[in-house]
């Protein structure tokens, strides 16, 4: 087998700095120099999510090892690869495991990864369409996927997502409205309803027309399933307010990481909360759930959905995302 190609590439490198945080530059690094895995990919777009953000900036709990490069999700063509799966010039998508946390990540113009990892991109999706959608899109997909498997119907009444404009959020949305569901958005950005009523929701609320109720165990039923995006009083609300049978997904933990809720929803409804991994999912779940957003549960409205940008504007996308302030997909273009 040939040996790893020795190739210059450009890559956002972060490196600890004496005030805690850290100093983010583009810089020019090997090929050679990246992990020892069984694939070399040339990636020709990555997508920023809440995770990258975390480990750009230093936050605890995501990366351990510095100089760093993020990026949780890449896509685009294989160099060079020793596993007999994985030919050379297939187009390939990433998302989760370890890619941008402690394993160089896609916000480098090639990335080295275990086969394992890797999933052939489907013939419906382009790699710029795979990476609107990347991990924040899988997650929403996922929830999707916990929601239809238990057999909630179109006329069950319904759907609620919170935490719309985010990326989870606003894909969420999407998918759910391009198969059938009359969804109602969460959102603490009122100015951003006509975004979210373009993208299919039927409904837009603020966050207090959900957690502004009173703290009984149950409360009268007013959807029948949600998608949760930020964890706790408002995951309490939702589970508290969902209907019989009904289920609740949830991913995130922005209004913390403890809940705190009752436990009649769950014996006396029967509501099952299920918690969305979509970093370490198996890989024939992921198969399915990519094919899915190729086809029948691709967005007819994915493109209005994001944003491009290069490397050299990450920085003030990342200070974007960490103040709360992302609306939809930022799509992140490596090819030059």
């Amino acid at each position: 087998m040939p040996e790893k190609p020795d190739l210059k590439f450009k890559a956002l490198v972060a490196r600890k700095n004496n005030s805690g945080g850290t100093t983010l530059s583009i810089d020019e690094r090997l090929t050679t120099d990246l992990p020892d895995h069984n694939v070399l990919i040339r990636v020709h777009y990555s997508s920023l999510n809440y995770k990258d953000a975390l480990s750009a900036t230093g936050k605890p709990g995501v990366t351990k090892l510095y100089p760093h490069t993020p990026g949780i999700d890449a896509a685009g063509v294989v160099e060079w690869s020793t596993d007999s799966r994985i030919s050379v010039g297939d187009e390939i998508l990433v998302t989760g495991y370890d890619l941008g946390q402690n394993t160089s990540g896609g916000f480098g113009e090639y990335v080295c990864v275990p086969a394992d990892w890797c999933v052939q991109l489907p013939e419906e999706l382009t790699l710029r369409e795979s990476m609107i959608l990347g991990t924040a899109g899988f997650t929403a997909a996922y929830g999707v996927k916990k929601i239809v498997d238990q057999d909630i119907a179109l006329d069950n009444g319904p759907l609620l997502v919170t935490g719309a404009t985010g990326g989870v959020g606003s894909l969420a949305v999407a998918i759910l409205a391009k198969i059938g569901f009359k969804v109602i958005a969460v959102t603490g950005k009122a100015d951003q309803e006509p975004f979210l009523r373009k993208i299919g929701a039927a409904k837009v609320s603020g966050r207090d027309w959900v957690t502004d109720v009173p703290h009984s165990p149950m409360l009268s039923p007013r959807w029948s399933a949600a998608i949760d995006t930020v964890g706790g009083k408002m995951l309490d609300a939702v589970i508290r307010q969902t209907d019989h049978n009904g289920v609740v997904a949830c991913c995130g933990n922005i209004l913390g990481g403890k809940l705190e809720t009752s436990i009649y929803p769950l014996i006396l409804r029967g509501i099952s909360v299920m918690g969305i991994d979509s970093g370490n999912c198996l890989m024939k779940d992921r198969v399915e759930i990519w094919n899915k957003l190729a086809n029948k549960w691709k967005p007819s409205n994915l493109e209005s959905m994001s944003h491009k940008c290069g490397l050299s504007d990450l920085p003030r996308e990342i200070e974007t995302i960490l103040k709360g302030n992302q609306v939809g997909r930022t799509l992140i273009d490596l090819r030059d």
